[in-house]
């Protein structure tokens, strides 16, 4: 904008002189903005043009530049908490380490998306899996006899089932771990939309990947061979509510 500024000054200064040296009565080649407007050249006025660049209006580097800084001073101070061995920051520690230990409810996320938005767009329509309800609404696994209960485990069943069998989800969710447990080998973890869990352990194979959605009674994977009859199989399963594991038994019937 500047250089065109004074591109067309230079323009209207020779002419002026051009004029001049033509030998014409300087009061009548006097050149000012009037004569430009009413000649229909352009006329420069310095009022209705701003030099300065505008802002992008989708970014702003002020703002910027502020959230970075309060995310550093975030990381700072969450820093000094743990380093520090106070016992009067003890509470601040917990409550970070409990935050950053719960796991998104991305299956409630996505159920009020849904309600409120409709479905979202898909490029391809994924196959509807025949849902197999039982009198409470809800899928069974897989039928079978159950090898260890609640009150012996604290946590979930272990389910004797036939071998490779289909373990099936219980209600539709989120996967929200798909990989190999401590103690449970290979397991998957799906999560609700009411918040509950579902815990799918001992399984021979996994048929789904993280953050995969899938409907109640969709495969989640087959029975884990037993070691004690080859001929049979088993999987463990556990609902978890909180931070706490219910009895599956209260919820659905294996037998």
């Amino acid at each position: 904008m500047d250089r065109r500024v004074r591109e067309m000054k230079k323009r209207i200064e020779k002419r002026r002189r051009e004029r001049q040296y033509k030998g014409k009565d300087p009061k009548e080649s006097r050149w000012s903005a009037a004569d430009e407007e009413r000649y229909g050249l352009p006329v420069v006025t310095y009022d209705r043009y701003s030099f300065e660049a505008a802002p992008h209006p989708l970014f702003r580097k002020e703002w910027f530049l502020f959230k970075i800084l309060i995310a550093a001073c975030l990381v700072l101070v969450t820093a000094i908490l743990f380093r520090h061995p106070s016992a009067s920051l003890e509470p601040a520690r917990q409550f970070i380490a409990r935050t950053m230990e719960t796991e998104f409810q991305f299956a409630a996320v996505s159920a009020w998306y849904e309600k409120t938005f409709g479905e979202p767009l898909a490029f391809f329509a994924p196959k509807k899996e025949e849902k197999v309800k039982t009198a409470s609404s809800y899928a069974v696994p897989a039928s079978g006899r159950i090898l260890e209960s609640f009150e012996k485990n604290g946590e979930g069943v272990t389910i004797e089932t036939e071998n490779g069998a289909k373990v099936e989800a219980m209600k539709e969710g989120i996967v929200t771990f798909a990989g190999t447990k401590d103690r449970l080998g290979k397991t998957v973890i799906i999560q609700h939309a009411d918040g509950t869990e579902t815990w799918y352990g001992h399984l021979g194979a996994i048929s789904v990947k993280l953050y995969d959605f899938v409907e109640m009674g969709q495969e989640v994977g087959t029975a884990e061979a037993s070691e004690a009859n080859k001929q049979k199989g088993l999987f463990y399963f556990a609902i978890k509510q909180g931070d706490e594991f219910i009895d599956p038994i209260q919820v659905i019937s294996f037998e």
